[in-house]
């Protein structure tokens, strides 16, 4: 499929609907020529829907999200109209939709919507496929040189899908992303192959494990790449600053998003990942969904997800 920008107020005719997914345990349109990812055909498949409220997991030395899908909720920030506004969100999705958020000041995090199913991440790979290259480079004990540095700018910032391809290549494609977030512990991620990164199949737990090497000392990457990576995130153009940071209380936030339409029956993956600044915390939240009729549903879907993970995560 030809490679073509997509503006937010497009709406595409649905070709076909599936189920609503969500128990325990997402983007968009990119402006110029980030517009849309074709890839082989690949299948999507509706998960089981369960009315199961939202797990959080308390604050530990080294926070991870949980992954139990029948686990209880605990504590109060999983209870009451936040997490029914939560569980409310999750489930008029057309699809499929997962969110993972974390709370980095106090440790919090909750995981939710779409156990077992695997998301293509369409353009968030750039921000793993940045990371890798920067892993890579740290590995040989230099840094990224000026052409890669002029890739990953317009990679990122502009999302521009020949630039991820060079970069792609440059860490040894499928099998270098696959060797990277192994080190990352990103476990149920895995490349897109035949040179298709938009392929790459992932989770909203695994995006933000990737988040937390790039906004945590808890990382593989030295506090110059993630200072880099921040930067870059911080830049994108302005008709890509949507998605996540439909969560943050003032405005700050850092986001990559990536969309993608299926060739086998016209239905839209729609992802953000990023942080966000909300009401004095610092929020990581990666929203992944699929199955969506229109670019507009998707994008509207992950904003009115993210803001819910983060109210029922901090039980506003």
């Amino acid at each position: 499929m030809a490679i073509r920008s997509v503006s937010r107020a497009r709406v595409l005719v649905p070709v076909g609907l599936l189920v609503a997914a969500g128990t325990v345990v997402a983007a968009a349109l990119q402006g110029q020529s980030g517009g849309v990812e074709g890839r082989p055909p690949m299948s999507v498949v509706a998960d089981t829907t369960s009315s199961a409220p939202p797990a959080v997991t308390p604050a530990t030395s080294t926070p991870t999200p949980t992954a139990t899908p029948t686990a209880a909720p605990t504590g109060a920030a999983s209870t009451g109209a936040a997490a029914a506004a939560l569980h409310s969100a999750v489930d008029r999705a057309e699809g499929a939709v997962s969110v993972a958020v974390t709370d980095l000041g106090t440790g919090q995090s909750l995981s939710y919507g779409g156990p077992g199913h695997g998301f293509a991440t369409a353009s968030i790979v750039k921000l793993d496929i940045l990371a890798a290259l920067l892993l890579r480079t740290q590995d040989l004990g230099s840094t990224p040189t000026a052409a890669q540095r002029d890739l990953a700018t317009t990679m990122i910032e502009n999302s521009d899908n020949d630039s991820a391809t060079g970069l792609w290549d440059e860490i040894g494609a499928d099998t270098g992303l696959d060797a990277a977030n192994a080190r990352f512990g990103l476990t149920a991620t895995e490349a897109g192959q035949g040179g298709y990164w938009g392929l790459t199949s992932t989770t909203a737990d695994d995006q933000l494990r990737l988040l937390r090497q790039v906004f945590t000392d808890d990382s593989l990457l030295s506090a110059a790449s993630r200072a880099y990576i921040q930067e870059l995130l911080d830049q994108v153009e302005d008709d890509q600053r949507w998605g996540v940071g439909a969560a943050a209380s003032n405005g700050g936030y850092e986001v990559k998003n990536g969309w993608l339409p299926r060739d086998t029956d016209g239905l839209w993956v729609i992802n953000s990942i990023g942080r966000v600044e909300r009401d004095g915390h610092e929020l990581l939240i990666a929203v992944v969904s699929d199955g969506n009729a229109t670019d507009t549903d998707g994008m509207d879907l992950v904003e009115s997800v993210a803001r819910a993970a983060a109210e029922a995560l901090s039980g506003s």
